[in-house]
Order: structure tokens, then C-alpha cells, then sequence
């Protein structure tokens, strides 16, 4: 469903990310984790769009999207879930979710839509009239992927879920992600928390100083001493 292949961006005339390769499949969770300044964003950012790539390509459904205004990599069925969730605040959480359909013309669809996000999503249900600024960390992550969700994206991208977060909240935010991948969403995930990422994924990548240097499945991966020591502080290089 989406294809990385040898992808390269950065900003300015610096890469950050180097000859990145990636895989996800219809109907998988692929993660891709690393520490902060990693490149873990940069992948996102460039394959949705919102930098544009030096080399390489990204296809979405066989289809080259490789620096296409991000605009038109949103209607042509991915979605983009941004670290710090960027919801509009000033905006009510029924007109959040409803601006997330906006390129959609199949009214009865989105109400269906917006009835299943409700029940996924019960506390938005609740608040669906209350500004998205007045919500809580963790409503607002529910918020961003709900609003995400409303354009029936055929790849769903997020960035971070769990940034910001209390553990309690990376929890619940976490048992949502993993009843999506249960209903055969397709869905990229970054994030900095192995544990709770691989839990849920398929297939894992880790990203050291801009390249992939591991991947493998999520259990894997979970289970592997290079993994667990590098994530819990101690200073060993993924690439040895």
C-alpha cells in the first residue's frame, strides 16, 4: 500500500534521512522507532508532503506521490496525524472532525463516518461542542487521529501519539491505535517508546541518525537485547 524506497530529505541543503526504505503493507501497523533527532518526523513530514524529498521515491497504492503538494497527497487517500497533534483550537470538536473530510463528496458516508468516530471515540462524543483547546493532552490526540480518520484515508500516518502524554493516556491512546490495526487499518507509526509501539506492530523499523540500521517484526524486535539496551539509556550503536 505504501512503498518507501530509497528515500533522502532534510532542510536547507543538509539530509537528515538517508536512502530510507520502508514497507506497509494493506492492512498492517508498521512502526518505525528511534531517539530524538533520529530523522523519525523527517520521514513522515516527506512522505506526506510537507518537505519535499532530494532522492528517492514514495508510492502510495503503486502510485508515485513523491513530492506532490501535501494537499493532494491527502485526497489522493493518505492521512497525516502530526507530532503535537495540531488540532484547531478555537474550533469546536464536531467542526475539527468535520473539517477532516473536507475534500470528501459522499455525504451519507462521512455521517456514517463521523457516528463511527463517536463510538470509537466516546469522550468526543461528550465534548462534541466544546472547543478542541478547552480538551485535555489525551482527548486531543483522540481528536487529531479522529479527524484524521474522517477522510477515509486508505494509509493512516502517525507521528508520535504518545508525546506529551501521561501513561495512563499513552495506554488508552495506544488500546484505540491497536482496535484500528484489529479493523485492518493500514497505518505508519513513529515513536519514541519502543515498548509500546512494537506491542502493537506488525513490522518494525529502527532509525539511527537518519538510516534504518534494524528492522524486523514488532515481537522481534521487543525481544531484542540491541533494542531494549538502546531505549533504556544505554549508549550502544543500533549498527554494531
Amino acid at each position: 500500500m505504501l512503498n518507501i524506497e530509497k528515500l533522502s530529505s532534510g532542510y536547507g541543503r543538509a539530509d537528515v534521512i538517508h536512502d530510507i526504505d520502508i514497507e506497509v503493507p494493506k492492512g498492517h501497523l508498521v512502526c518505525i522507532i528511534g531517539g530524538n533527532g533520529a530523522g523519525k518526523s523527517t520521514t513522515m513530514r516527506t512522505v506526506s508532503g510537507m518537505i519535499n524529498a532530494t532522492s528517492g521515491r514514495v508510492r502510495l497504492g503503486g502510485r508515485d506521490i513523491t513530492n506532490l503538494p501535501s494537499h493532494r497527497i491527502a485526497l489522493l487517500g493518505l492521512a497525516h496525524v502530526p507530532e503535537g497533534r495540531k488540532v484547531f483550537i478555537s474550533m469546536s470538536v464536531h467542526d475539527n472532525l468535520r473539517l477532516g473530510a473536507y475534500g470528501r463528496a459522499d455525504r451519507g458516508g462521512v455521517i456514517r463516518d463521523l457516528d463511527e468516530i463517536m463510538e470509537l471515540f466516546p469522550r468526543l462524543g461528550e465534548r462534541r461542542g466544546q472547543l478542541a483547546g478547552t480538551l485535555s493532552g489525551g482527548e486531543q490526540q483522540m481528536l487529531a487521529i479522529g479527524r484524521a480518520l474522517m477522510a477515509a484515508p486508505e494509509v493512516l500516518l502517525l507521528d508520535e501519539p504518545s508525546l506529551g502524554l501521561a501513561p495512563k493516556l499513552v495506554e488508552e491512546v495506544y488500546s484505540i491505535i491497536g482496535r484500528l490495526r484489529r479493523q485492518g487499518r493500514t497505518m505508519l507509526l513513529v515513536e519514541q517508546f519502543a515498548n509500546i509501539a512494537l506491542r502493537v506492530a506488525d513490522v518494525g523499523y529502527v532509525i539511527e541518525n537518519g538510516r534504518i540500521v534494524l528492522s524486523g517484526s514488532g515481537a522481534d524486535l521487543l525481544n531484542s537485547a540491541r533494542v531494549r539496551a538502546a531505549y533504556v539509556g544505554v549508549p550502544t550503536s543500533l549498527t554494531h
